[in-house]
């Protein structure tokens, strides 16, 4: 999972840098060129999709996620052991759940040739693939982080 991690965390800067140059260029060619944009918008939108969605798994495997230390703090190592335990199940059924209905998300706008509402029109199965493909391996990265402390009660 650490190799996987790796792997999808390059695409996922590269999809912020993207972003980033993407929403500058439509800035810059509509305030001095007067030239209008239409996919720029849904474009940006779609690779930070991907770069949120694919990024949660390495985040979660780096515990890097923001939260909240004042419960840990109250609380003996034991215990806060047994509260990560639950905390990472919990979150692991949430988001297992999330990926399958993001999945039958897909699917359906895969065979129904979904798109956006915009001018452009993009299928909008490639954002609900990314979500489903980020939160699968949020869930599996959980799964195994869940396995993990439960085998060091």
């Amino acid at each position: 999972m650490a190799l996987v991690n790796r792997v999808v965390m390059v695409p996922c800067m590269a999809a912020l840098v993207v972003a980033a140059a993407i929403l500058s260029y439509s800035v810059a060619a509509r305030y001095f060129f007067h030239i209008p944009t239409e996919w720029q918008d849904e474009t940006a939108v779609f690779l930070l999709i991907g770069a949120t969605f694919g990024s949660g798994a390495w985040v979660q495997s780096q515990r890097a996620h923001v939260g909240v230390d004042a419960v840990a703090a109250l609380l003996s190592a034991r215990a806060n052991r047994w509260r990560l335990l639950a905390v990472d199940a919990l979150s692991a059924a949430f988001c297992a759940f999330f990926a399958w209905k993001s999945w039958t998300l897909f699917a359906e706008a895969l065979r129904e040739g979904y798109t956006s509402n915009s001018t452009w029109g993009p299928p909008l199965w490639i954002p609900y693939a990314l979500m489903a493909l980020g939160m699968t391996l949020l869930t599996l990265q959980l799964a195994l982080d869940v396995t993990t402390r439960s085998g060091r009660k």
